[in-house]
């Protein structure tokens, strides 16, 4: 059982207590700090609120704020507003079956309560499953342990650690990515197909999953060809392969765009709305089901999902490239800058390799039988086309500053690439990976080892620590804070 791994259970133990530390930190920055007054969604309480939920919203209220807002509303009262839309139903589905878990709570609780409740006690887990995920890959990918271990590590510190324990699906995403990817490189393809559809179902970039599936199904194809007899049936079998493939992925995206177009163009499927939400609708300029026809009804391919992200949120190719932006494009610099140096990095080292598709390592096929362990592995090559593929797509058509998040919670390229830097320029590592363990007896053998946390031991010898890995862990723990710091207090962030 992977439990009594040593890896496995110091990365389970760090990322608890990074969940843990998050907690309490959103805590007492959102006690001791005035929050901002945004523009931001601001729905009115229907319930009515006790001092025990005034006690929860100064707790967990951080977790609420700006886009979470959105997640926490259509837990309660469903996809009401049009630009509700912009939020898929894995996560806030996620919510509402722990509220209902929590159930007993209520007798002395909100249901906004319990929300928030769910939200703490759900996306701490989603993260801290995600970590060990993100492990168990980096295992089967990198070839190299240590590397595996430090990049888990990292996402325990990640950047966008504010949105992997705020009321945002980032968190379910990684953990649904990250096990597809898994079970991938397995050879558990189905297992894969439906993890990856269900995080399509919890963020709309699940989509671009697809490639993998299609990238494994081609590899196997071609790496057959020498000893298949009958071409054509491979052939006919690989397409059908990747029009399911496809198929699978875009179902819980075509069926959430089907249920929006049941409520907002076909007469009578829309569901009774309270007045004070009526009132939000007609003070703000919501619109609702009961309104005029949106003109999105009408178009040959009626998707409301694109729709929302022009008109409510201005997300277009080139739209952001704005001189009043210039900070935002500055809060994306550093991930953008480490995703585009991994790529650099792989490609002058592998120019062959990307050349062919990663189908084939080296001219020389002697050396095929050598893959290089760590982030320079053959099998790193498929991830490193979905990083840039994400930075290319976000930088030029979305709202750049989410770019941390976006690429922190969907491809482990963000944290394979600054372990391999770590395990290559710093020399402090070497005597910081492993100790001796003392296990309990009868629990497994004398002189087992346990990897060290070697995050915390690069962090209590800053002084002597590497230019590289001063940049890489000020990075990661500067917007691990100011993360924390900002969000929670409604003041701007990624």
């Amino acid at each position: 059982m992977w439990p009594l791994d040593p890896s496995r259970k110091e990365v389970l133990r760090f990322a608890v207590s990074c969940r843990v530390l998050t907690l309490m930190l959103q805590a007492i920055f959102n006690a001791i700090i005035p929050d901002h007054h945004a523009e931001a969604f601001c729905p009115p309480r229907l319930a009515p609120s006790g001092s025990v939920d005034q006690l929860m919203e100064g707790l967990l209220g951080g977790l609420s704020r700006w886009d979470a807002e959105h997640f926490l509303f259509i837990a309660e009262h469903g996809y009401l507003y049009e630009h509700n839309f912009a939020f898929f139903p894995g996560f806030p589905l996620a919510l509402l079956v722990m509220t209902e878990l929590l159930r007993p709570l209520q007798w002395f609780l909100s249901f906004r309560s319990c929300l928030l409740i769910s939200v703490a006690l759900l996306n701490s887990l989603f993260s801290v499953l995600a970590a060990v995920a993100l492990h168990d890959l980096g295992c089967l990918v990198l070839h190299c342990p240590h590397q595996a271990f430090y990049a888990a590590l990292l996402f325990c510190l990640s950047p966008a650690n504010v949105f992997l324990a705020a009321g945002y699906s980032e968190a379910l995403f990684a953990l649904l990515t990250f096990s597809a990817m898994g079970q991938l490189e397995r050879g558990r393809i189905w297992t894969s197909g439906l993890l990856f559809a269900l995080a399509t179902g919890v963020r709309s970039n699940g989509l671009v999953s697809v490639g993998f599936l299609m990238y494994s199904q081609c590899r196997g194809f071609f790496s057959s060809q020498l000893t298949v007899l009958n071409p054509l049936r491979q052939l006919l079998k690989l397409i059908a392969s990747l029009f399911l493939s496809v198929l699978t992925l875009g179902l819980p995206f075509a069926l959430f765009q089907y249920y929006a177009y049941t409520q907002f163009c076909l007469p009578g499927s829309a569901h009774p709305i309270p007045e004070p939400l009526v009132q939000l609708a007609m003070d703000k300029g919501y619109r609702i089901a009961e309104g005029n026809e949106p003109p999105w009804c009408s178009w040959d391919l009626p998707l409301i999902y694109s729709y929302i992200q022009d008109v409510y949120w201005n997300v277009g190719f080139l739209k952001y490239y704005e001189l009043r932006q210039m900070p935002n494009f500055l809060l994306a610099t550093p991930v953008a800058i480490l995703v585009a140096w991994a790529t650099w990095t792989y490609v002058t080292t592998h120019p062959w390799l990307c050349l062919t598709l990663g189908l084939q390592r080296s001219k020389n096929s002697k050396t095929l039988e050598k893959p290089d362990p760590g982030f320079l592995s053959p099998q790193v090559f498929v991830y490193l086309v979905h990083a840039a593929v994400l930075l290319l797509f976000g930088s030029l058509c979305m709202h750049v500053q989410v770019l941390t998040r976006f690429l922190g919670s969907s491809t482990p390229i963000v944290y394979w690439f600054p372990a391999h830097l770590l395990q290559d320029q710093e020399p402090l590592l070497r005597s910081l990976e492993i100790v001796p363990w003392k296990p309990p007896a009868g629990d497994s053998p004398p002189g087992q080892k346990v990897p060290r946390n070697s995050m915390m031991g690069l962090l209590y010898n800053w002084k002597t620590c590497s230019p590289v890995t001063r940049y890489i862990l000020g990075y990661f723990l500067s917007y691990w804070l100011l993360g924390l710091l900002l969000h929670c207090n409604f003041l701007p962030w990624t």
